[in-house]
């Protein structure tokens, strides 16, 4: 969803630059009047210009990996990917009190306070490329599938092939040794979704929630791996229209406060 040449006395913009992908969010009267998702560039930074010359704009926030460039190049406050994340999920599902967001370069797990945006403990991974969607771009290439179409192909896995490595490295080398082997495909995949998702889970296990959880980020749209996470943590994971945006829509959250009308 694209809206271009906005103008509203009070439009407020959230930025998220993340590796893998850029997301802009137009917020207006409280609610979400328009977005944009593209992939993030070595000119992600002209891109979002462009497009911020186009809008007349009240105040712009920016979060993800890529926050304290934005701030650098643009005029924009700089909010952190845990608050913001917290804050749009409580403005997606308000009776959310778990996220998890599994990012291109990390995966995340937050325990939501009181209030709109609080939090109250998280967990990370960032130490390595396993249960990340850098992990699941890489592998989807490898058995051939395209980025969209890997859960879809993992669900249909009828047998779960286990890995013995979930290192990027080494587990490329095992895929192959497997491809060459004969093996299905699909079982192959679902293998490896099950390895992130017990990569996941014991982030999110250690928490005793109140609310739902909730799913956000790109690797949402994986119903493989929210099928997988739903039945190790013995509950539904919700996933938001559009789960991609839900950082993005607690930058531009963050962006509105404290701006008197």
């Amino acid at each position: 969803m694209r809206t271009d040449d906005v103008t509203a006395p009070d439009l407020f913009l959230g930025l998220d630059l993340g590796s893998r992908t850029t997301k802009i969010v137009e917020l207006a009267a409280g609610a979400v009047v328009g977005f944009e998702v593209f992939d993030t560039t070595h000119d992600s930074i002209e891109q979002v210009r462009a497009r911020l010359d186009r809008r007349d704009y009240v105040r712009a926030a920016a979060t993800g990996y890529g926050r304290f460039l934005m701030n650098a190049h643009l005029d924009c406050r700089v909010v952190t990917e845990i608050t913001a994340c917290a804050i749009g999920t409580r403005f997606v599902r308000p009776q959310a009190g778990l996220v998890i967001d599994i990012g291109g370069q990390d995966s995340k797990v937050i325990l939501l306070g009181n209030g709109s945006g609080a939090f109250a403990d998280f967990e990370m991974n960032d130490r390595c490329a396993a249960g990340t969607g850098r992990f699941l771009e890489v592998m989807a290439r490898l058995l051939g599938f395209g980025i969209e179409e890997f859960g879809r192909a993992a669900c249909e896995g009828g047998e779960m092939i286990t890995l013995s490595s979930m290192c990027t490295v080494f587990a490329e080398s095992e895929v192959i040794s497997l491809l060459a082997a004969g093996r299905d495909r699909a079982s192959i995949a679902l293998g490896l979704h099950g390895s992130i998702a017990d990569r996941v889970y014991p982030l999110a296990a250690r928490f005793d929630v109140n609310g739902e959880v909730l799913m956000a980020g790109g690797v949402a749209l994986n119903p493989c791996l929210v099928d997988l996470l739903s039945k190790r943590l013995g509950r539904p994971v919700v996933v938001p229209e559009h789960p991609q945006i839900v950082t993005a829509i607690g930058a531009a959250l963050a962006a509105n406060e404290g701006v008197k009308p």
